[in-house]
């Protein structure tokens, strides 16, 4: 019966985790609005750096996307997705960002082993989160939202989902759009 209830419990606790990870925002910021202006620490190839979004966007259009945590299944398929992408994304001009609230340690790993070294990843603190609508509901898990930022800081496209695919297409075509 004690490994009935350990069997019970451990698959009880692993559906929880699941479940919060998927967690989504009750809402995220609309197409059109200003994007808030934030710095944090972030780490690319293993490195840390600051990264403020009003610096990446006098460079150009950039992506900014939540995701709930990193080394999950989900989280490092969409990084991998990101990486493999971002030949695309240059060429059109944006840079990427991936957010979580993760610890800058976790992210420096992750930078390397799952980013491969193609673009950062950043800590979003809770304020971070509040300001772009991402704080799944009590969680402290962002929620899987992307935002593409013009280079003035308009949100021109949203795109929340727990599933990670399709962020890497409708961000990269959301960016082409910026240039025609």
């Amino acid at each position: 019966m004690n490994r009935a209830m350990t069997i019970l419990a451990a698959a009880s606790l692993t559906l929880f985790s699941a479940a919060a990870l998927t967690t989504t925002a009750v809402a995220e910021l609309p197409q059109g609005g200003k994007a808030p202006a934030f710095a944090t620490q972030a780490a690319l190839a293993g490195k840390e750096f600051g990264f403020s979004l009003n610096a990446a966007l006098a460079k150009g259009p950039v992506v900014l996307y939540f995701y709930p945590k990193a080394f999950t299944q989900g989280c490092t398929l969409e990084a991998n997705a990101f990486a493999e992408a971002m030949p695309k994304f240059a060429a059109a001009g944006a840079s990427v960002i991936g957010m979580s609230n993760d610890d800058i340690d976790t992210l420096k790993r992750f930078s390397r082993e799952h980013c491969r070294d193609a673009f950062p990843v950043g800590v979003a603190s809770p304020k971070i989160m509040a300001a772009y609508d991402v704080a799944g509901s009590g969680s402290g898990y962002a929620s899987r939202t992307s935002y593409v930022i013009a280079r003035d800081g308009r949100i021109v496209a949203v795109h929340s989902n727990a599933d990670y695919r399709g962020h890497v297409e409708k961000t990269l075509a959301a960016v082409r759009a910026l240039k025609k």
